[in-house]
């Protein structure tokens, strides 16, 4: 099964990818690990990505697109994928319909996470990651006991890209290129609008009965 999650930054994606990658055995694939992870390893596309990143803007799609069909190409894809961060518009939405039949695959499912943009303001100003290990943190739900990382002793920072300023222009990105991404999917009958606000767990047992009702179909 292949599912892409839509919703602002911070609209709770990466914490429902994580479930379903552990019920379902289908890995999730972020863009924004992979652009983070090209960064943190000084590679080429990781300096180009670094400078729009840094001010909250999208890369380039032709840098992302070919990120994404490396990691797709990993055996641990072939289960299925869950995308995550990519598409961000039409365009890309394009782009990785091409690629998705490339590998001779298709969208099961579109999941697109509803949270207003103040209390996701709140939440990306209260994430922490550790410099060392890349162990996160939340000031609000799960703070760290001291200083340093507890689990390696690295430094807590906040991450360029949840930075308040950084944060309110990404939204304004989002809002103006990924909502058209909304009626796309939904004219395919494969759009499904969840409320992400509220505890985790209740979020994800409403997602996962979709999933199971589409199984089914």
């Amino acid at each position: 099964m292949n599912i892409l999650l839509l919703g602002a930054p911070g609209s709770g994606k990466g914490s429902q990818a994580e479930l379903l990658e552990k019920e379902y055995g289908i890995v999730q694939v972020s863009t924004g690990d992979l652009l983070r992870d090209a960064v943190s390893n000084n590679t080429d596309l990781g300096a180009i990505a670094k400078i729009y990143m840094d001010k909250g803007e999208l890369v380039p799609n032709d840098l992302v697109l070919e990120l994404l069909s490396d990691r797709l190409k990993n055996r641990d894809c072939d289960n299925g994928v869950i995308f995550d961060g990519f598409p961000r518009n039409i365009e890309q939405t394009e782009l990785l319909e091409d690629l998705l039949v490339e590998r001779e695959r298709e969208l099961d499912i579109v999941v697109n996470i509803e949270v207003p943009f103040d209390l996701i303001i709140t939440r990306l100003n209260s994430r922490r990651v550790c410099s060392g290990c890349g162990k996160g943190y939340n000031t609000i739900t799960s703070p760290p006991k001291g200083e340093n990382c507890e689990s390696c002793g690295g430094e807590i920072i906040i991450r360029d890209d949840d930075r308040e300023d950084v944060v309110k222009n990404r939204l304004d990105v989002y809002d103006k290129n990924t909502k058209p991404l909304i009626a796309h999917y939904s004219q395919k009958g494969i759009m499904i609008n969840m409320n992400g606000v509220g505890k985790i767990a209740e979020i994800y047992e409403e997602l996962t009965q979709y999933i199971k009702e589409k199984k089914v179909q």
